[in-house]
């Protein structure tokens, strides 16, 4: 018993710093703008349908790589940028803590394409924006990708998840909480 509530306290204490505050945590400006742009080069290369919902975007909000981990109690933490004009403009990390069926480790990075004015002033008036409330939000594979075109795109964001590595039982986004952080440097 006793070894159950240990372990049990060493899972949530792995969580609660995988999703850490992000209050005077965050990389320099200069490491996140260059994984950002690096990340969001790479996904446009590989995505035509992204690259192309990019260039039409208001702004992209880019997470080059998140953190997730747990066994039934998780968490995930990642830092990144919203790149307007093809520059970084303001900081954001992205966390969650999660209970249920889950086992493993992984990285993963996903840009959110901001279609409308509407989902930009969102993210600018929340002062942390729960993914799966708001502005609707619609997940793009590999296979709808292909037959995404600027013709078929209505909806207020798109969102594209790249470059997992590692191995975790469910990958969700849903429930992650976005907010607005300051670099090191800033």
């Amino acid at each position: 018993m006793r070894i159950r509530i240990a372990l049990v306290a060493v899972v949530a204490s792995l969580a609660a710093m995988l999703a850490r505050p992000a209050s005077g945590l965050a990389d320099t400006s200069v490491e996140i703008d260059r994984d950002v742009l690096n990340a969001l080069d790479k996904l446009y290369a590989t995505v035509p349908a992204a690259k192309a919902l990019g260039e039409k975007a208001k702004a992209v909000l880019v997470f080059p790589s998140v953190l997730k981990g747990g066994v039934l109690i998780g968490g995930s933490y990642g830092e990144g940028a919203l790149v307007r004009d093809g520059k970084p403009t303001d900081y954001y990390g992205t966390a969650s803590i999660t209970l249920g069926a889950q086992l493993g480790a992984q990285t993963y990075g996903y840009a959110l394409m901001l279609m409308t004015e509407d989902a930009l002033d969102y993210l600018y008036s929340t002062s942390g924006w729960q993914l799966g409330t708001g502005p609707t939000i619609v997940f793009i594979d590999s296979g709808a990708a292909a037959t995404l075109s600027n013709q078929t795109a209505r909806s207020d964001i798109y969102a594209f998840v790249f470059d997992p590595k590692g191995l975790m039982f469910g990958l969700n986004l849903e429930g992650s909480k976005i907010t607005r952080i300051v670099p090191d440097d800033k």
